[in-house]
């Protein structure tokens, strides 16, 4: 039986009342929700009953409930009304994703709140990982190994093994944050096996020891060693960051050389 919820006593500082329709109807769906006076499965009051509630008009109250449905918060339904959902964090990495796309060396502020994340999560999967997490890890470390000349194939893999590490945190909003980065880092792994790809064996073969180290370190459970091996393949990646970064101011002067050249040559 589908719950409907009370209608909830409204009282609004004077500030909030000074805002827009809109802004109002979404700032009060957004409290109800956030403290827990509305949940996944409960449906609203009817639309013409939140209007007069709000002192707002209906389509203003629709708008606000498009907006909340385009975030997955909430699902209209038809002959049914909008139900609390649970929202997808693909949304959240979608919109997280396009704020950051205009953003300066955005990439490299995410790895570094990806590193704080990992680091923590990687301490708690030493202590909750379960034999169905673990044997996750496992399959990714295959998939690494297996795809360590392909760039695209191979950064899915990595990806796919930090999410596991992750998630065998057992700690969901650990696991929520690291999902709005999906996106970006996904990114960030396939243009670091590029640079991989570039390089000679022992940096691939570095690449797999390094995520079969983390993988031992977490069936072992050693908090501290896990901590350290991650800290150590950070760095790598650091490394090859740098690498490419220098790549273009090499590639422009190098044209400027043979420049350089030709005209000795021909003075």
């Amino acid at each position: 039986m589908t719950r409907t919820t009370k209608a909830p006593s409204i009282t609004r500082p004077e500030t909030e009342a000074q805002g827009s329709g809109f802004a109002k109807v979404f700032s009060f769906l957004r409290e109800q929700l956030l403290e827990g006076s509305i949940r996944n499965g409960d449906r609203l009051l009817p639309e013409r009953e939140l209007a007069l509630q709000l002192g707002v008009s209906r389509p203003i109250v629709r708008e606000a409930l498009r907006g909340l449905s385009m975030m997955g918060v909430v699902e209209i339904r038809e002959r049914v009304g909008t139900v609390v959902c649970q929202p997808d964090v693909s949304v959240l990495a979608d919109v997280f994703a396009f704020s950051l796309a205009q953003v300066p060396d955005a990439i490299d502020d995410v790895m570094q709140a990806r590193i704080a994340l990992e680091c923590q999560a990687i301490r708690l999967a030493c202590q909750r990982a379960t034999t169905a997490d673990i044997e996750r890890m496992r399959e990714a470390l295959d998939a690494i190994e297996a795809t360590v000349n392909d760039a695209a194939g191979g950064g899915l893999a990595d990806f796919d093994f930090h999410l596991a590490m992750v998630r065998a945190s057992r700690s969901d909003t650990i696991v929520q944050l690291y999902g709005a980065m999906a996106t970006l880092l996904t990114r960030s792994h396939r243009d670091r096996r590029k640079l991989v790809g570039g390089q000679n064996e022992t940096i691939k073969r570095t690449v797999v020891e390094d995520h079969r180290r983390l993988l031992e370190a977490v069936i072992e459970g050693d908090e501290d060693r896990a901590d350290q091996a991650l800290r150590q393949h950070f760095r790598i990646g650091d490394e090859l960051r740098r690498q490419k970064a220098l790549a273009p101011s090499r590639g422009a002067a190098a044209p400027a050389a043979r420049a350089r050249r030709t005209k000795e040559t021909t003075s």
